[in-house]
């Protein structure tokens, strides 16, 4: 579709345009693609801003139409372009409605937030971590539905080879395999899958990756560990991976999880602690997400719950490290809800939140 500073499609020209479209149903026809990521949309909105909109409107439609299932994702970061309409939702908005038509976009506001989290964290203790940034940031503003963003922590571009660091390098600049590296990037994977919106996982990042990447093959510094996840490999890599499958499977199977509801209810910027309530109208499947990234446990911490009664814990990061975690700190597999109003809800309890860590909590477990 053309890169910033390069050269781009004419796409003023109905031959081009035509061609364009037409490669892109051959790949649903032919090779039955489940949908398309696009490239720099802002970029082609800048470099043909007569008809960049336009030619959007009539790809997405003419997509649509050909599959109406096909994710149409768009990568889009919002430059102060002219002659299109700037707001990031319009890019998801129906062509009917004004918009360019796409399903979904790439947002990087809970990338930004959490990644500057865990790099304050790794300043020691004594920083300041900003956990008021992740609580703004774990709904995209201005959208209407949370999974119309594509959420992630690392990305290709993020990620290369002489540009930011991985997770783990993030976590912890001097060991990526250290106790302060494994357990803040389990807590930056956890706030990603526990979120609303579409969680992105960059290749490895599942399974505790360390090196960037490269786009050269030759490049032997910055492949992919395959080894580490095999007997007598990296026992810190199985266990990460053990650790996101679960989070995964977490998400499958709590609804409130893929919906779109959260309220972060508990910030505390000097504890590092966040809680957020997610939850489906009248559904009763609502889950509690409390995470930390304070160095040590946290024992009898007063967290609002909604309801009174039993809550059960369905999750607890801390188990994953040094699987099974024969000194785990956690709930025992659940609370009760017995204690008075707290944080805007009418019941409350005392939690023991792990240290650089995550429990949630869910009605029906």
């Amino acid at each position: 579709m053309g890169l910033a500073g390069g050269l781009s499609f004419a796409l003023w020209n109905d031959d081009v345009r035509e061609f364009i479209i037409n490669s892109a149903r051959y790949y649903i026809q032919e090779f039955h693609v489940d949908g398309f990521r696009y490239d720099e949309i802002s970029a082609l909105l800048s470099m043909n801003q007569d008809s960049g909109w336009s030619f959007c409107c009539d790809l997405t439609n003419t997509l649509r139409y050909v599959k109406p299932r096909l994710l149409q994702n768009a990568e889009y970061w919002p430059f102060e372009f002219q002659n299109y309409p700037r707001p990031s939702p319009l890019i998801v908005t129906p062509t009917g409605s004004g918009g360019a038509g796409f399903d979904v976009l790439q947002h990087d506001g809970l990338r930004s937030a959490v990644r500057g989290a865990v790099g304050q964290a790794s300043q020691g203790q004594s920083a300041t971590v900003d956990f008021d940034s992740i609580a703004g940031n774990l709904y995209p503003q201005g959208f209407a539905y949370g999974w119309q963003a594509v959420t992630c922590v690392e990305n290709h571009d993020l990620v290369q080879a002489g540009r930011e660091p991985r997770i783990p390098a993030l976590a912890d600049g001097l060991s990526q395999r250290s106790w302060y590296a494994r357990s803040r990037s389990r807590f930056a994977t956890g706030l990603l899958l526990a979120a609303p919106g579409i969680p992105q996982l960059f290749m490895g990042q599942e399974f505790l990756q360390s090196y960037q990447w490269s786009p050269d093959p030759t490049d032997s510094l910055h492949l992919i560990w395959w080894n580490g996840l095999n007997i007598g490999g990296d026992q810190a890599m199985v266990n990460h991976l053990r650790f996101t499958q679960d989070l995964i499977r977490l998400r499958w199977n709590q609804p409130a999880l893929q919906g779109d509801n959260v309220n972060p209810f508990h910030v505390h910027d000097q504890n590092r602690v966040i809680a957020f309530h997610r939850w489906l109208e009248g559904r009763g499947n609502d889950v509690i997400v409390v995470a930390t990234l304070a160095e040590t446990t946290w024992y009898n911490y007063a967290i609002g719950f909604p309801y009174s009664g039993p809550w059960a814990e369905v999750f607890n990061s801390d188990v994953y490290d040094n699987w099974v975690n024969p000194i785990v700190a956690g709930n025992g597999g659940g609370i009760v809800a017995s204690g008075g109003p707290l944080h805007g809800f009418a019941a409350s309890a005392n939690i023991v939140i792990p240290a650089n860590g995550m429990v949630v909590f869910a009605r029906n477990a």
